[in-house]
């Protein structure tokens, strides 16, 4: 992204654009000149593009948001799986995904994220899953057929919380960590996978000007949960200040790469 800032305007113009921003999707052009968020070196939409065009059997995209990183892994794909399905649960991202997807050859399926997988056992080749709210271990692992993988990029721990703790204040061990890799590591395996590679890495966030951070957790709504400009109001002024004086308001997200198998069946 270039890292410029727009024109300098008041507060509450800034505030009301940012609330008004609609937020449906994982679409996250929107930011372009107002924040920066470095990305991982692995590159997961082109991983997932290359994976899917050598898997040899059903794919499955869990909680797929707005389906646009599915939709950029099917376009770069050297071929294709012969079933694509995605779930969502959110009610406006299912529209906007079955839109996109259905450009696609993909099928979307309206499925809660805290809810059981709407399909049989051992239905699909690979299943991926980009920035989950919560891997549900078991279900990723009963869905998969033997020799099955799991492919995804999960958020880790401490992830933009000197975003969260600026408007929350300090939070427990338990919160800031609940999202760390080896406990990932523990709870697949628990589940019965194999985890055949995992890795993490911490990467830069700035926002330069109040919208771009009102418009960030209303998408990403765990991180500060019931945010709402008017709640909030005396915290967005004080950051809104700092990034006036200071040009920027710079935090760190954290992410990680997994790839687990499900033991049997062939290995690829």
């Amino acid at each position: 992204m270039t890292q410029r800032r727009p024109r300098p305007r008041t507060l509450d113009e800034l505030l009301a654009e940012g609330a008004s921003v609609p937020t449906e999707g994982w679409d996250f052009s929107w930011f372009e000149g107002r924040a920066t968020e470095a990305r991982p070196s692995w590159g997961y939409a082109t991983t997932v593009a290359g994976r899917l065009g050598s898997v040899d059997g059903p794919v499955l995209d869990v909680q797929t948001g707005g389906g646009e990183v599915l939709a950029f892994a099917l376009s770069r794909a050297s071929g294709r799986p012969p079933l694509v399905v995605a779930t969502e649960g959110w009610p406006p991202n299912v529209s906007k995904a079955a839109a996109l997807l259905r450009t696609r050859g993909a099928t979307v399926v309206a499925s809660a994220e805290d809810a059981p997988l709407p399909f049989t056992d051992g239905s699909f080749a690979l299943v991926t899953s980009r920035h989950p709210v919560r891997p549900h271990w078991r279900e990723i692992a009963r869905v998969l057929r033997p020799g099955g993988t799991y492919l995804a990029q999960h958020v880790g721990p401490d992830s933009a919380y000197e975003v969260v703790e600026h408007f929350l204040g300090p939070q427990p061990a338990e919160r800031r960590h609940a999202r760390h890799p080896d406990r990932e590591r523990k709870d697949a395996e628990a589940a019965g996978l194999e985890i055949v590679e995992l890795r993490a890495e911490r990467l830069r966030m700035e926002f330069f000007d109040i919208a771009a951070v009102v418009h960030f957790l209303r998408k990403v709504i765990w991180m500060v949960p019931g945010f709402t400009v008017e709640a909030y109001r005396p915290r967005l002024r004080e950051l809104h200040e700092r990034i006036e004086a200071e040009g920027s308001f710079v935090a760190h997200s954290s992410r990680h790469l997994v790839q687990a198998r499900r033991p049997g069946g062939p290995r690829g």
